[in-house]
């Protein structure tokens, strides 16, 4: 697992771009991170890497937002509020899992077990100092517990 620290909304702005420039089509990053840590926020600086143009939002109501315009698409789900998996299903998840843009699914820790294993887990921590996050990645085949 790598670990990142996180000064301030530049350094995650550079971070969320440089992650950009690796994603691929079919890529998965799951998001986990308490309330506040900067889950929509790094979401915004990834697609900003992707070159998106439209205003990215959290689709906390919407369970998913599209965002066509960059290099390639970008899924963005957040499923705080989903109550049982088949509402995902219901809307395509799988689907968009396997398509052809990236996907990041904000509090993937409560759909861990839907997540393909080539996923990318990216855990935000609050850290020391104030507007300080710690970024812990890994692949989800590198774990080996659950959430």
């Amino acid at each position: 697992m790598k670990e990142f620290i996180i000064k301030n909304e530049e350094d995650t702005r550079a971070f969320g771009c440089d992650l950009a420039k690796s994603l691929k089509p079919g890529d998965v990053i799951a998001m986990i991170g308490d309330l506040g840590t900067g889950k929509t926020t790094l979401t915004k600086y990834i697609a900003a890497g992707l070159g998106i143009e439209e205003t990215v939002t959290s689709p906390t109501f919407t369970v998913v937002q599209e965002y066509k315009s960059g290099r390639l698409p970008l899924y963005h789900f957040d499923v705080y509020r989903v109550n049982d998996p088949d509402e995902l299903f219901e809307i395509g998840f799988e689907e968009y899992l396997y398509s052809d843009g990236a996907v990041i699914v904000e509090w993937g820790d409560l759909v861990y077990d839907l997540l393909p294993e080539h996923s990318i887990i990216l855990q935000l921590e609050y850290g020391e100092g104030e507007g300080e996050r710690i970024y812990k990645i890994a692949e989800k085949e590198e774990l080996k517990c659950t959430f």
